[in-house]
């Protein structure tokens, strides 16, 4: 399976990864199970892996921590760390759904983060999940990557304006029934394209678009 030889999991239990990755659009067609089970058990182990950094490496207390891991263990930080890994690439879905953008739609993809944590558990025991978390979520942390503020828009305006550059959003593409449509959208600073986000509405596109930006700017 490509995405154990990318993260370097070897196991003998491909069919409960496979678990992680399958939305319940496609387990209901193909009579199968699908990931919210492996995602309860995930959101659980992010939660105390979290909470242990957040005590043993701060002397925040307990309102200041419990805030802190709210912002690392919500669903713009799981889809964050979702395409860090580009696991929506390896989302099952049903085909409704991915007719309709699923595998871009941000509670999908933040979802198979924290089932993808539930397998390892399982499947590699506590000591490994809490490696993997560490190599994607506490990494970010102390990398100080922009994952964790929801107004991208916002922070990449304040970046512009500091060199007096103009900001544009332009929606590229427009996909989908009418009912629920999926945008994409690019930024682009004097006429250049700097990133690219899509989404089901014009304005989460914009903030992906604009997040997008940011990494780049960071590099």
């Amino acid at each position: 399976m490509e995405l154990l030889d990318k993260l370097g999991i070897k196991t003998s239990n491909e069919d409960l990864y496979l678990t992680a990755l399958t939305h319940t659009s496609y387990a209901n067609e193909n009579n199968c199970e699908s990931y919210e089970r492996l995602e309860y058990l995930g959101d659980a182990v992010l939660e105390v892996v979290i909470s242990e950094y957040l005590y043993q490496n701060t002397t925040d207390n307990e309102g200041v921590m419990t805030k802190n891991r709210a912002r690392y263990v919500c669903e713009d930080a799981n889809y964050a760390y979702s395409l860090k890994l580009e696991l929506n690439k390896y989302l099952r879905l049903g085909v409704g759904e991915e007719e309709t953008g699923g595998r871009n739609r941000k509670a999908i993809v933040a979802d198979i983060f924290e089932a993808l944590i539930g397998a390892i558990f399982l499947d590699q025991g506590f000591e490994k999940a809490k490696d993997f978390i560490y190599d994607i979520v506490i990494t970010t942390i102390e990398n100080n990557e922009i994952v964790f503020d929801t107004d991208y828009k916002s922070m990449l305006q304040e970046l512009i304006q500091t060199d007096k550059r103009s900001l544009e959003y332009v929606v590229v593409e427009e996909t989908g029934p009418a009912h629920n449509p999926t945008f994409r959208v690019v930024v682009k600073v004097d006429d250049i394209i700097y990133g690219e986000g899509v989404a089901h509405s014009k304005k989460e596109a914009e903030q992906s678009a604009a997040c997008d930006a940011l990494k780049k700017a960071r590099h």
